[in-house]
Formats: C-alpha cells, structure tokens, sequence
C-alpha cells in the first residue's frame, strides 16, 4: 500500500464530502449527540461545499490517495483565514486536515501538513492557524508535534451545541513562536 499526496480538483468533491463526513463520525460519535453529527456533516461535509472550495482560487486543496484503488483517505484544506481574534497580514488558515483513522500514524498527516506548509510559505504566508476541537487530544497532540501553539479560543457550532475550538498557530518566518 502506497499513500500519495496530490493537489485535487473539481472531479474530487464527492470523495472530499465521503471522506470528510466519514472522519468526523470517526472523531465524535462517542462525544456528540447524533443528529448535530448528521446536520454537521449534511451541511459542512456536503459535496456542494468542497466543489465550492474547488471552484475558489483562494483555496487550495490536498488529498491522500492511497495505491492500488485510488481511493482518497484523508485530505487538507488550506485558505484565507476566517476565525475570530487577531489576524494579521500574511496569515492562512489550515481549514481541515482530515485522515481516516486507520491511516493515523504512518506519517499521512505530516505529509499533508507538508505540502500545507509549503504553499503557505510560497503564497508568503508568515503565519498557518486552524482550529480544533478543545476535547480532540489526539489533534492537538498532532499539531503541537507541528509546532503549533496556541492563540486564542472560539466558539464552534455542531447542530445545536456551542463547543470551545482552539485556535492554534504556527509561524512561519521563522520567528519566536506565539505564547499563550
């Protein structure tokens, strides 16, 4: 089994939908009520959205496609950024960065966050932020392993619940990292 990262396009929507909807069930049916993790995932994993995001030059897309098949099994998301606090000038946000549990810890996430990384840099990104669940240790594990730190907090909707994202950030020029 051999696991390629690629840029995708628009004939990649359907398979970017199945797989963000199917991680996020992965991630929290053991945490979230059933029905804000079906209107989740029917409004922000909808085909429409990704083909959207495919559309829109100020997004960029990766997936992980795995060999033989060609099937995609986890992907990222990189984009302006549009969270809450303090932005600055040369920021970008790690919109997602998807992976089916199955492919965690064979280096797919950090390949992902490479190819991220480098567009960021090459678009003159100083700054990468994104974020996270609060609850989701594993990701904020994965990110600090990144160097991500954190940068604030916001408020994040699943269904009907509010849930405490963290908002974390990596530098990327270089300089001291941000402290909290």
């Amino acid at each position: 089994m051999t696991i390629t990262i690629r840029p995708c396009g628009p004939a990649d929507a359907a398979a970017l939908a199945l797989v963000g909807q199917a991680t996020f069930l992965q991630s929290y049916a053991d945490s979230l009520p059933a029905a804000d993790i079906a209107h989740h995932c029917a409004h922000e994993h909808a085909q429409a959205r990704y083909a959207a995001w495919l559309a829109d030059p100020a997004y960029r897309i990766w997936g992980a496609e795995i060999a033989p098949g060609g099937a995609l099994v986890g992907y990222a998301v990189l984009s302006p950024p549009d969270l809450p606090g303090a932005t600055e000038p040369g920021d970008m946000e790690l919109k997602r960065l998807y992976l089916l549990h199955r492919f965690h810890g064979g280096g797919t996430g950090a390949a992902l966050m490479g190819a991220v990384v480098e567009a960021a840099r090459s678009q003159g990104a100083l700054r990468l932020l994104l974020g996270v669940y609060g609850e989701n240790d594993t990701a904020i594990a994965f990110y600090a392993r990144q160097g991500f730190a954190q940068a604030g907090v916001r408020k994040f909707q699943v269904g009907a619940q509010v849930y405490d994202d963290l908002v974390l950030a990596r530098r990327l020029d270089g300089s001291a990292p941000p402290t909290r």
